[in-house]
């Protein structure tokens, strides 16, 4: 498999410790690596991957491992593992994320799922922490100034900005990239734009999310860098892609 794509920097160790780039790891290699981090769920208990018997419903899915700390993964696809690989890389905002859909499940009134959790979903399956040390560029983002933020200010961008994918979808889609992937922001605000010190800053923000419309849409393949054809200025010209802010 080829992970040479940007979005995968910050999992770089994982994906040689567990030679990703050649098959698919087993559930022993994962939870073997779990271990040796001491990785673990919001409750404290220990982080395990299994094989679980059929597909759980959401609602299951999230309360299974806010109880036991046991995964459901399926080995055999890179949409499990690659969850698997967020868990072992950013297991305290994988582990807020659960924790806060436990808590949405116990206020929801029927099995419906709430926007509180669509939008921890989206998170889940296709968030990036945007990290910034301008303050005023991810306004420009939020904004869907795609050509003021990406090309106009490239250099504040390139040396002020942290892009960091969490969710574990969309790391499957940048497996084979194509120019409209489309990833949901947690804007952050931090001095340091290194992902580690983020962590902390995501758990908190989930606090304020309550619905996806907070969270502005990204085309990916837009950040500078992520993808060779956008060295030049008519890449942001795709209105397809590069969508204007409704008025």
């Amino acid at each position: 498999m080829n992970f040479a794509h940007p979005a995968f920097t910050p999992y770089r160790d994982l994906i040689g410790a567990l030679g990703l780039a050649h098959a698919l790891p087993s559930l022993d290699a994962l939870n073997a690596l779990a271990a040796a981090r001491g990785t673990t769920q919001s409750r404290g208990l220990p982080l395990r991957f299994f094989a679980a018997d059929g597909r759980l419903p959401a609602r299951d899915y999230e309360t299974h491992i806010l109880h036991t700390g046991l995964v459901p993964t399926r080995p055999d696809t890179w949409h499990d593992v690659l969850n698997a690989l967020v868990w072992l890389r950013f297991p305290r905002f994988k582990s807020a994320l659960n924790a806060a859909h436990g808590e949405a499940i116990t206020l929801e009134t029927d099995s419906r799922r709430g926007r509180r959790r669509d939008a921890l979903t989206v998170l889940d399956e296709s968030g990036v922490w945007v990290i910034s040390r301008d303050p005023s560029l991810p306004q420009w983002l939020a904004d869907r100034a795609w050509h003021a933020l990406f090309w106009e200010a490239r250099a504040r961008v390139e040396t002020g900005m942290c892009f960091v994918v969490v969710g574990h979808a969309l790391l499957e889609k940048t497996l084979a990239p194509y120019p409209s992937i489309t990833g949901k922001c947690l804007l952050l605000r931090s001095d340091s734009l290194d992902p580690d010190a983020a962590d902390a800053l995501a758990v908190t923000a989930l606090g304020a999310i309550g619905t996806p419309r907070q969270l502005a849409p990204l085309p990916v393949q837009g950040i500078p860098g992520w993808d060779a054809a956008n060295a030049h200025a008519a890449y942001y010209a795709n209105k397809e892609i590069f969508r204007p802010a409704r008025i």
